[in-house]
């Protein structure tokens, strides 16, 4: 039995998206059960790439038979979806869901610096976008477009900003990697604060006592070294 074959059957009856990593626990769940068929035993340890390639090749031939459906990867999770052509028939099946209002175009241009530039500080992005992002920045976020990923090694230690993989979903992305190109937005130069002040390079930030101690030991070794009168 062909490996695309059972990925197919797979992704056809799941009830959510299936990421690679997914599949091949399912894979090796089916040969590991104790009533496990004969024909699963030998799929209980494929690599990911193997299981990437066969989900790569039902997609292309899904595409070519140009069927009312696709496989598509969208965030890292593959699912089977309907071509854009048929929402009309589709709509009156299943009803239109609320979906939340639009984003607005300030937000849509925070986001998409957000996208492009990531990691990035709140004021980092406001020295690009040049105004204010708190309102549009907690819309984002609530939105669950935008996460806290981490904090900037300068003084303040502010948190810095990136996309989600719901981000990913809303746009139909399958990674960062697919964005369009974007390299002037890129090239937009960003004035970095000055990083935490250290005792020695790549030290966590010293406490004052200590500081002020290296400081004194600095003064010191300029008035040795200087010329006398």
């Amino acid at each position: 039995m062909e490996l695309k074959f059972i990925l197919e059957s797979l992704l056809f009856s799941a009830q959510k998206p299936l990421s690679v990593k997914e599949l091949r626990e399912v894979l090796a769940n089916a040969a590991e059960a104790e009533d496990a068929d004969a024909a699963a035993k030998p799929f209980a340890k494929v690599k990911e790439s193997d299981l990437t390639a066969a989900l790569e090749q039902l997609a292309q031939e899904h595409e070519t038979a140009a069927r009312s459906y696709r496989l598509a990867c969208v965030a890292g999770a593959w699912q089977f979806v309907t071509q854009p052509e048929f929402a009309p028939w589709l709509k009156a099946l299943v009803g239109v869901k609320s979906r939340p209002p639009r984003l607005s175009a300030p937000a849509l241009e925070t986001l998409a610096i957000i996208a492009y530039r990531q990691p990035l500080t709140r004021a980092e992005i406001e020295q690009i976008r040049g105004v204010n992002v708190d309102g549009v920045m907690q819309t984002l976020t609530e939105r669950g477009l935008v996460e806290s990923v981490g904090r900037a090694e300068v003084v303040g230690r502010p948190q810095t900003y990136g996309t989600t993989a719901l981000f990913l979903e809303y746009f139909g992305l399958r990674g960062l990697e697919d964005l369009p190109a974007a390299d002037e937005l890129r090239r937009i130069p960003i004035e970095k604060p000055p990083a935490p002040v250290t005792v020695d390079p790549g030290l966590a930030t010293a406490a004052p006592e200590q500081l002020k101690l290296e400081e004194n030991k600095s003064v010191e070794g300029e008035n040795k070294n200087a010329p006398q009168v």
